[in-house]
């Protein structure tokens, strides 16, 4: 993502949105077409900003303890009908639990918890993440 990692700052992700159209025309440039976007920690800068803005555009939404869930409020999250997952590891105690706090008001929300993982539960336990993540990706429509 732009003026993350190693790449360069880039003014146009510099506003929510230009985040926004940012990610509508990556996923333009891939061709797809109802997406399950998944959302880990830093890129919830991105993700929430389009699921709020363009969230019908999605089939399915999975944040994993992102960043940026207190920006918004129960009545924007209300709003969202996109199918959500919402995941973090049970030893993440700052970033997982806050996310949810925000996050339980999406309408049709599922919430799995990875047992004995950290903030990266993909990374600390992918065996239980992915059983988490496929069994929510055989649900949706």
């Amino acid at each position: 993502m732009p003026g993350y990692g190693d790449s360069p700052p880039a003014e146009v992700v510099a506003m929510e949105q230009g985040r926004v159209a940012f990610l509508d025309h990556v996923l333009q440039e891939l061709g797809m077409r109802r997406p399950v976007l998944i959302s880990p920690s830093m890129s919830g800068r991105f993700a929430l900003p389009f699921l709020l803005a363009r969230g019908d555009r999605l089939a399915g939404f999975v944040p994993i303890a992102p960043v940026g869930t207190k920006d918004y409020t129960a009545e924007q999250y209300r709003r969202v009908q996109t199918p959500t997952l919402i995941l973090y590891g049970d030893r993440d105690t700052s970033l997982g639990p806050q996310a949810l706090q925000s996050l339980r008001h999406l309408p049709g929300h599922r919430v799995a918890v990875v047992p004995n993982a950290g903030h990266a539960c993909y990374l600390d336990k992918p065996e239980d993440f992915h059983r988490a993540l496929m069994g929510f990706l055989r649900q949706l429509k």
